[in-house]
Order: structure tokens, then sequence, then C-alpha cells
């Protein structure tokens, strides 16, 4: 066999049954690759996947160089009765695979000479209509045939057309027109056409080895063809206006390349070896999305002249990605690593000030612009950083008695989120005040009223205090220890942070229930005025709240019930509306950027019409309101110097306790934002990003506006919301892989800009938003955050029935019974979490953070002694 990257070839014989036109694919073929591009670009690859041996005959393994298939091989040489009686012809049908290495752009020559062979008589086809194979095939061999420079004056099309694929006329009796069989000189009855299976020849088509089989790169195919009337070699390149469904494993086809290649050519220049370059170059998932980005031949051709130089002169493997951007890196932790003083800092400033301009002119300047994506992700974080601003604003301005209140949660929301997009290293990561800062804000408040201490000034040093150790923390390069922390730690507190959302959620729709379902009938038909009490870790908007003494009784003399079902239906319609248009990205309705832009806007969107519901549709119910006070400055700066040093010792304690929660916090969604399969480029900058949240939260303490520090999943979605997807479809599933992602200042400059105009709004129409809606609110992030999280999957494998476990890694390489055994631990270190977190006693809530960093010596030393070390490694990768 020619071509320098064949491994090993293995040719295997089987029976292929013919299926009625019912079941073929949507353009009517039958869809076999038989050639194979190994690659670990596209999606995630597992290393050591070439290691794992399994038994049977069904499973697909590519390891190491190779590929080794096994299949079912049919050995009864006549129909059966039952293939008899259902009418089904049969044939042979040989398969031959092979193993195709990744072309090296930077030792091999001919690579670039395939190239540019082809750019000087380039045949590209921009936004082909057709939408059958046959007919893309037709109009490339036409365009073949229209150019001058490529006339082959003795070649038929018709003919190469029918090279192309394999067509079979089965044999069946009783039907069809006796046909003499040129080699044998015999009498054969061959099959009606409608019943004739259509299948490419020879193809190669990317995919990559994991644990689980071969993922393939559906958006792009390569068909190739050695044809004896040529004299030259042909290569054409069509860019489908849409993605096409051309059968298994070619589900999104958007890019075809055509090589023809005469049979008598040395090795290195074969249709073989021509398709590898080019396969090579479109294995590569940011070029594809490049590729689609083009408007004109000439941009194609440079985008193809771009790459090629990538791959040659760089010898980067087509990833998209960088060791660089792998979160804190590999190296093992030592001693000199802490010692350098800001040298983090430093390396931070100087990996990403360079692409800083970039921040503000990718997607508006140049050919890629991105401004209609700019705008719903500006929409929908506009409302996912308001919206808490109004939530906890509200829940503050009950625990400090107004001290502080809506206006300067909005306020403070705004000046430190403009800081954080202007300056931080890695600007989409979204900083908000949140749960855990709510009750520690109210602890703070407790403990001024049991030692008569003034609250702004025990306040504003708990804050300094917390600034100084997150200062020493960044100087200290303390980031670094954030590599010890494994996937599954990470999913036990990003769990944990859902778990408070959904129960507080029902804390307060519980509480709203048990003041007006309940206890809504009181004497003379009126209804009570009181507030609604009470206090969790993440209820954001029990405010007071008080109805009108005159108001009359419904007819059945119960006032107040219907306020409790018309909020426990603003709450759920909130989380079903937002949540439905949030999938409404995988569903096969509208546009496919109609689709992308409801997805993208579906908080804004659920949010305005359940407050329109509320507010205006049932206004005859009165809903709660939250405070709003117009008399207090914004610019207040704490009497700092009231306090005794007894008491700015005592908020050091307090101050290093809030530190810890900030440096968990902030590590973990940075590194959550900056996760590889992201696929971002510009960069990270943990140590930088930690010394602006302490500069920023300085500011903020000393003149009483609440703290701020990245929230979780605010900021992974905000990464989402930028980003381009490449889809591929497998058993029935659509799975999306990240191409690129719009790495941009604007998004977050724009909507905490608008959070600081919405002070206007003040009181109306922001008071128009019901409770109830917030309340919906938070159990939509709380279900939108655990899409993905393995520990809520494993969790879930425990309710079903081991034949319906999917084929994931950890199923794959980890018994059953470890599994549930890791499980099990992880639930354990979940509920004792809980257990602090959401204590009713306010000072064991101020000690979770010492229980998550607890959770580094549980990983590390105690859960090997129950587990082996390799599975625990093998559940905690990424894929």
């Amino acid at each position: 066999m020619p071509g320098r990257g064949l491994e090993e070839q293995n040719r295997v014989n089987r029976t292929v049954k013919e299926s009625p036109p019912a079941a073929m694919s949507r353009n009517g073929y039958f869809f076999e690759e038989s050639g194979y591009l190994k690659c670990d670009t596209d999606d995630v690859k597992e290393e050591g996947a070439g290691e794992e041996l399994f038994d049977g005959v069904n499973s697909t393994i590519v390891s190491g160089d190779s590929i080794r298939f096994f299949v079912n091989v049919n050995l009864e040489g006549a129909p059966s009765a039952t293939a008899e009686s259902e009418g089904a012809g049969c044939v042979l049908l040989h398969t031959s695979r092979k193993y195709l290495k990744l072309k090296n752009f930077e030792e091999e020559v001919r690579a670039q000479r395939d190239l540019d062979g082809f750019l000087a008589r380039a045949s590209i086809i921009l936004d082909e209509t057709a939408t059958s194979l046959d007919d893309v095939l037709r109009e490339m061999l036409k365009h073949f045939a229209e150019d001058p420079e490529n006339m082959e004056p003795s070649c038929n099309f018709e003919k190469i057309m029918n090279t192309l694929f394999t067509d079979s006329g089965t044999p069946r009796e009783g039907n069809g027109t006796p046909d003499v069989s040129e080699s044998t000189g015999m009498n054969v009855q061959t099959c009606p056409s409608h019943l004739k299976f259509h299948l490419l020849s020879d193809t190669i088509q990317g995919v990559t080895a994991t644990v689980t089989g071969v993922q393939y790169q559906q958006s792009w195919l390569c068909i190739i063809c050695t044809i004896k009337s040529l004299q030259r070699r042909h290569v054409c390149i069509s860019r489908l206006e849409r993605p096409q469904n051309w059968g298994e494993n070619s589900c999104e086809v958007r890019f075809v390349i055509l090589v023809l290649a005469p049979p008598k050519m040395k090795s290195t220049k074969t249709a073989t070896e021509v398709g590898r370059t080019f396969a090579t170059m479109f294995s590569d998932i940011t070029f594809r999305q490049k590729l689609l980005e083009t408007k004109t031949e000439e941009e194609f051709k440079e985008a193809l002249v771009h790459q090629r130089h990538l791959l040659t002169v760089a010898n980067q493997r087509p990833s998209g990605m960088s060791d660089g951007h792998k979160s804190h890196g590999n190296k093992p932790l030592k001693l000199h690593d802490f010692l350098n003083i800001g040298k983090g800092i430093s390396d931070d400033i100087a990996r990403r000030f360079p692409v800083y301009a970039l921040d503000f002119t990718d997607g508006i300047i140049g050919n890629n612009k991105a401004i209609g994506k700019y705008i719903t992700t500006m929409i929908f974080l506009y409302f996912a950083c308001l919206l808490p601003s109004i939530a906890f604003g509200s829940l503050n301005d009950e625990n400090t008695r107004g001290a502080i209140d809506v206006r300067k949660t909005i306020f403070g929301q705004c000046i430190g989120g403009l800081l954080y997009a202007l300056f931080s290293g890695q600007p989409l990561v979204v900083l908000l005040t949140t749960a855990p800062l709510a009750l520690y804000i109210n602890v703070i408040q407790g403990i001024c009223d049991d030692y008569n201490l003034d609250f702004s000034a025990f306040y504003a040093w708990i804050g300094l205090w917390n600034s100084f150790f997150l200062v020493i923390y960044s100087l200290f390069n303390f980031s670094l220890l954030m590599k010890l922390f494994k996937r599954s730690t990470e999913e036990i507190i990003a769990l944990f942070i859902s778990i408070t959302f959904v129960l507080d959620a029902i804390k307060g729709i519980v509480k709203v229930f048990k003041k007006y379902y309940h206890h809504g009938h009181t004497e003379g038909g009126k209804s009570r005025a009181d507030a609604i009490p009470g206090l969790s870790i993440n209820t954001t908007f029990l405010m007071n709240s008080s109805v009108s003494e005159n108001q009359t009784c419904t007819h059945d003399g119960h006032y107040g019930r219907e306020t409790a079902v018309l909020s426990l239906m603003l709450m759920l319609g909130t989380l079903w509306l937002g949540h439905t248009l949030y999938q409404f990205k995988k569903s096969p309705y509208l546009h496919a950027r109609v689709r992308e832009i409801l997805s993208d806007c579906a908080l804004p969107i659920s949010v305005l019409t359940f407050s329109v519901v509320g507010s205006y549709i049932f206004k005859e119910i009165e809903m709660s309101k939250f405070n709003y006070n117009t008399s207090d400055s914004l610019f207040v700066l704490a009497p700092v110097q009231s306090l005794s040093i007894g008491s700015v010792m005592s908020a050091m304690g307090l101050g290093f306790l809030l530190s810890m929660l900030f440096f968990i916090e902030q590590n973990i969604v940075a590194s959550l934002a900056n996760a590889p399969e992201n696929r971002l480029v510009k960069g990270t900058a943990y140590h930088w990003d930690l010394l602006l949240v302490a500069l920023i939260n300085t500011g903020l303490s000393v003149f009483g506006l609440p703290w701020i520090h990245a929230a979780f999943p605010h900021s992974p979605m905000h990464v989402r919301a930028l980003a381009y997807v490449e889809e591929r479809v497998e058993s029935g599933h659509i799975y999306e892989t990240i191409v690129s992602v719009k790495e941009t200042r604007l998004t977050s400059l724009m909507a905490n800009f608008l959070v600081g105009l919405s002070l206007l709004l003040l009181p109306f129409p922001l008071q128009w938003i019901p409770k109830p809606v917030l309340f919906g609110l938070f159990l939509y992030i709380a279900l939108t955050s655990i899409d993905g999280n393995q520990l809520f999957e494993r969790v879930a494998l425990l309710l079903k029935e081991q034949t319906a476990y999917p084929p994931t890694h950890y199923i794959r390489r980890v018994p059953q019974r470890k599994i549930h055994y890791f499980t099990g631990l992880q639930v354990l270190q979940l509920l004792i979490l809980c257990g602090f977190g959401m204590s009713p006693l306010p000072y064991m809530k101020m000690i979770f953070p010492l229980i998550m960093i607890g959770m580094i010596p549980i990983r590390y030393n105690l859960l090997p002694r129950i587990i082996e070390a390799k599975y625990l490694d093998a559940m905690d990768a990424e894929y």
C-alpha cells in the first residue's frame, strides 16, 4: 500500500443486508467510510486509550498508531428463511480501513507542494446549495469541466461518478430483468433500482481516539478516487450553505474535499497522500471555523495559506489550544514557586498585556464580526448581574437595617464590574455579590449588635483585612495551590452552590405559603402586614411588605391564598420558560441563529414575561416589593478610627476566614472559565486577577458597599454565550464542541454600565419584578449549573438500570462498585459541607471555607486508601 502514514491495515469481509427505502438516510444513501484519519484535535483525547482491553467483537478501539476493528461476520452463504420471508437481498461487502498519520508540514515537502498546486488551480465552491451528496459531487465535477485549466479531454464525468460510489444490484429471484455477466457470461437476476444501496468507495474522515471508541469529526468529508482516464491530479473544495445529514458519522457535513488522481503516480502523489494533506488541515476545528467565516475565494485561499504557515513554521498540532491554557500547569509544586514574590503577577501581565487592545477590537473590527453575539450576551449578562444585585441587596437591607441596601448593591456591582472588566486578565469572569457574602454580612451585624460595635467601621475593617490577605496570596503565588483541587472536589463545591440555590428558593416559597395561604385568614378579613421572617444562605428577597389595611376579603373569606398560588406559578413559570428557551438551541425548530438568540436571551425573556404576568395581568393581587431609601448617600466613608485595637484584631480573624472564601471561589470559578475545552487562546491571569479583586474590595469596604468576587455559574455561562460551537451526532445524541470563544471586554463593560444606569429605574419599574420571579431565577441558575456535573450524573446512575448506563470514560475504565464507592464518598463530603454552610448557627457557617480546604487532604491521603489511585485518576479525568 502506498503512503508514509500507513501503519496497519485490517480487512474484514462482512455481510450487509439491504434495508428498505424507509431506513435510508435523508438523501437516500447508506454511508460507510472506508478511510479514517486519526487525530486528537476536535474532540477531547483520553490519554492511554489504546491500553484499555475490551472483549467482544463489536468494539472499535483506536490505540497507539493503529485502528483495530472487530465486527461480526456472517458466515452463512445462503439467505435464511427469515431473510427470504422478508424479501431481503444479500451481497458481500469488502471494507478496508486504514490508519493514516497526520501529515507533518514541516518535514514533508510534498504537503506544501500539494497546497501550492491546489492554490494555483483553485477549485473552490462557496455556499453550495445542493442538499444531496450526488448533487454536490456533480456540481464539483461540473466545476472541473467548466474550468479551462482543468480540462480533461478524455474524461467521462459520469464514469467518475460511478467510480466514486459502490453500487449494488443484488441477485434476487423472481424480480428484475435478466442480465449477462461480463465476467462469466451467465444470466443473473438484479434487484430493482429502489433496492440498491449507494456507498462511497474511498473516504478520509477525522476521528479521535477515546476509551469509549471513536468520535468522528462530522463537519467535513474527504472523498478520494483514482481515475485511469485522468492526466493529472485535481482537488476541489466545496463549502455547503447549510450542514447536511448524509448518514451515520456524517450528520453535520459542511465541507466536502474531492481528490481525483491518475493511477500511475509516485507514492507521495497518490490520491490518498493528497487527501491526507488536506485532511490534516481540516482536522483543526478552529481552522474550519475560520473557513466558515470567509466571504470570498480569496479569503478562503488566505485561510489555507495561513493554516499551512502555522503547521509548517510552528509545527503545531492542529488543536486550537496550547499548553499555556491549561489551568495552573502540570509541574509539581515546590517551595521555590512560592518564594518568587510577584513572579506570578508579572507573568500574568506579560502574557495578557500584548493582547489587551484585541480585547476591545475582536469581533468589532475585521472580517469576523460578532456584533450580534455581543448584543445578546450583553443582554443576558445585564440581567444576570442586575437581578442578583436586587435580590441580595434586599436581603442585606433587612439584615443590616438599611446600612447596605439595593441602591448600594447595584452601585457597588457597577463600579466593581467596570473596574474588573477594564483591568482584569480574564474579563470573561463575572464578579457578583453572592449568598455566602450575604451570610457573612448578617453574621457581622449580629456581632456588632452583641458587642455594641459600629457596623460600618467593623465591616470596613473586615474587608480591609480580607484584602490584605488576598494581596499576600497573590504576591506569593498561592493560586498555584489550586492545582490540588481535582475535578471531583470542584464538582462538590459547584453542586453545593446549586443545592443552596434550590433549597433557599424552596424555603422562600414555603414562607410565602405560611404567611398567605395558611395564615392569610385573620379577624375581620384583613391580611397580615408583618414581614416574612427568616434567613437562609441563599435567600435573596424576603423583603418587608404590607398589604393595604382596607383591602377586602375574597369571596370565601380568605384573603392571601391567591397570592401564594400566584407566587408558586410565577416561580415555576420562570424556571420552565427560562430552561425551555435555554435548551431551545438543541431543537430542530426555526433557524439556527434564531435558536441561538433565544437560548442566549432565555433569562431576560423569562424574567420579563413573568414580571408582566405578576405585576400587570394579575395586578389585583398585591405582591411584595423591596424597600427603597433615597436619603442615604452612596459615598460615605466608614469611621474606621472609632474601633478599639481589640475590635480591629477581632476583625482580622473574620477577615482571614473571608479571604479563604474569596481565594477558593475566585480561583475555582476562574479555572472553570479557563477550562481547556473552552479553547481560550489569550492566556490566564490567576494571580493578577486575585490582586485586582483585593484592590476592588478595598474600595468597596471603606464606602460600605457589598463585597464581590467571581460568581458561579455566571462566569462559565458568560464564556458559553460568547462561544461558537460545532455539533456532532452519535448514536442519536447531539454533542457540542466549542470551536472558539470571542474573548472580549466589551460585553462585561456594557453590561455593568447598564447596571449602573439601572439606578435611574429605582424604585420603578424595577419594583415591578415580583419576589417569586427571583425565586425562579435562582432555580434556573441552579438547574443550568448542574449540566455536565459528573457527580450529579453518577448519583443519577443509582436510579438507572445498568443497561441504561451511558458509555462514559469512567464507566469503561472503572469497576461499577468503585464508581459507587467514590460517588458515596463525594456525597458524604457534600453533606458535611452543606451541614456547615447551611447550619442554623451563624458561627458554624463562617468556617465552611476551611471545610473546602480540608477536602484536599481527603482526596490525596484518605481516598487512595479506599479506592485505587488509578481509578481515582480515571474518575477525575476530564473525559
